[in-house]
């Protein structure tokens, strides 16, 4: 079992930047893929970011390349997101995700354990 917990959440004005981390405990990710997703009000949740066990594989949803960058720090079972030049269509509940997989991927039925959630709003 793996408890993925998100932070780092908040309010920003567009433009601006945040840094996302998911801690991780119960089991060492390194062993998993690891991956972002957002959930918008009213649509469905969509992918935004994966990373390979090694890090040495990286994979963004085309709405976010180039702003935001996922990383990892597998001796602080730790995932991140740093996000840069948000938009107001990057306002979502984010959620970090592993994924008992060799193979990274968007699909959000291929990950095995899920974090609650950290709500990032983007206004001015």
């Amino acid at each position: 079992q793996v408890t993925l917990v998100e932070s780092g959440g908040g309010l920003v004005q567009p433009g601006g930047s945040l840094r996302l981390s998911c801690a991780a405990s119960g089991r060492t990710i390194s062993n998993y893929v690891m991956g972002w997703f957002r959930r918008a009000p009213g649509k469905e949740r969509e992918f935004v970011a994966a990373i390979t066990r090694s890090a040495s594989r990286t994979y963004y949803a085309d709405s976010v390349k180039g702003r935001f960058t996922i990383s990892r720090d597998n001796a602080k079972n730790t995932v991140y997101l740093q996000m840069n030049s948000l938009k107001l269509e990057d306002t979502a509940v984010y959620y970090c995700a592993a994924d008992w997989s060799s193979k990274i991927t968007p699909t959000p039925g291929e990950y095995d354990y899920w974090g609650q959630g950290t709500q990032v709003t983007v206004s001015s």
